[in-house]
């Protein structure tokens, strides 16, 4: 597989497998998943995801125009395609086509669907929402040299071996005669005649019957079921059958004509509508929980904002509480240094006093025997007054 690699051409790429199992592919951030069996029922699958979507960020989405080929590898133009676009994300990481062709189809002979035994699948990607790029004409006129592809052995070479006559351009007189241009008609309309298919009416039948089965479905439907391109042979059977007058007006064969361009359009078209009403519908689902999620957040910031207003009030309680405590702290503080410094005064004096304690305790001591001393002379002196009392 590999990518063109231009903004002028969608991202692009070649899928080659066989039928044997269901085969993933890698490329560019994106995932192909092919079931050639059918993912549910008798219908070849393929699905386009986004690789590993549990790596990207919340509420990612990405845009996709997308369309898938089942080439006919014998006549490219006759190639199976479906386009779509859509929006991919964490809900819906995948999209694809569940029915993209019946595998009867798929595997009919006279088809060019497998060759060899393997069957080629070509993806177109484009994330530009301006330009409608990707179409069934674009994929199928598309150049094949511009995919630079890699594929299961055996399908490119098959495609390979296939040559093609290159033809050299015949050069056309400056002036061609009357003879030469009657001549040039005359022998192509012979040609053309004897190269015109004959269709029986059992042929008209059938492929009246197709398109009327496909008409008996809904757009939706049709679009489904990938009828489209089988159904280009119907339309050619029948502008191509001789009618009768009292069949078909010329005015009804031209709208048979005008139908085989705007059938697929429209089918297209009324895809795209129930897409479009599918994406509506999940963008209802995403509002919706998204409201339910607004109101939840609603509900529980009131709790919130009323559980922080009790807090505040706590707060504002303990806050003057550590305030009154504060105030008692200053006080007993104030008072131990009240204490504190009497008591180093106090310590200052008896640590002055126990400097002279000798000298008082020595003064003490004289002091005593004066005492003595003084009573001793005191008694003396009274006891000459007591002598005297006798001789007066």
């Amino acid at each position: 597989m590999a990518t063109n690699g231009s903004f002028d051409f969608p991202s692009s790429c070649r899928l080659s497998f066989n039928l044997d199992s269901i085969t993933y592919y890698l490329y560019l951030g994106r995932r192909f998943i092919i079931y050639p069996k059918g993912y549910k029922g008798d219908h070849f699958s393929i699905y386009l995801e986004v690789a590993d979507p549990m790596t990207l960020p919340s509420g990612w989405s990405r845009f996709a125009q997308y369309g898938f080929a089942v080439i006919d590898q014998i006549d490219r133009k006759t190639s199976i395609t479906r386009v779509t676009e859509l929006e991919f994300n964490a809900r819906y990481s995948a999209w694809g086509f569940a029915s993209f062709l019946a595998l009867s189809e798929l595997e009919d002979p006279k088809r060019g669907y497998l060759l060899n035994g393997a069957c080629l699948v070509e993806a177109y990607i484009s994330s530009d929402k301006t330009q409608r790029r990707i179409s069934h004409e674009f994929i199928v006129e598309t150049d094949t040299d511009k995919l630079k592809t890699k594929e299961v052995h055996g399908v490119k070479a098959a495609i390979d071996n296939q040559t093609t006559t290159k033809t050299k351009p015949a050069i056309e007189p400056e002036e061609p005669t009357d003879e030469d241009v009657n001549t040039f008609f005359s022998g192509l309309e012979s040609k053309l005649l004897s190269s015109k298919i004959v269709v029986s009416q059992e042929e008209a039948k059938e492929a009246l019957a197709k398109l009327d089965e496909a008409m008996n479905m809904t757009p939706v439907d049709f679009y489904n079921s990938g009828k489209f391109s089988p159904l280009k042979q119907s339309f050619k059977i029948l502008s191509s059958f001789k009618y009768s007058s009292t069949s078909l007006t010329i005015e009804q064969k031209n709208e048979l004509l005008a139908m085989q361009e705007s059938l697929k359009e429209v089918a297209d078209r009324a895809a795209k509508a129930v897409e479009d009403k599918k994406h509506l519908s999940e963008m209802e689902s995403m509002k919706l929980t998204i409201t339910h999620n607004l109101d939840r957040n609603l509900v529980r910031y009131k709790e919130v904002e009323s559980e922080v207003k009790q807090v505040d009030q706590k707060l504002a309680a303990f806050q003057q509480h550590v305030e009154e405590a504060q105030k008692e702290r200053e006080k007993m503080l104030d008072e131990r240094n009240g204490i504190f410094r009497s008591s180093k005064r106090m310590k200052v004096e008896l640590e002055a006093l126990e400097k002279k304690w000798a000298e008082y305790e020595a003064k003490a001591e004289v002091a005593e025997k004066e005492e003595k001393t003084v009573e001793a002379e005191w008694e003396r002196m009274k006891d000459f007054i007591s002598s005297l009392k006798g001789k007066i």
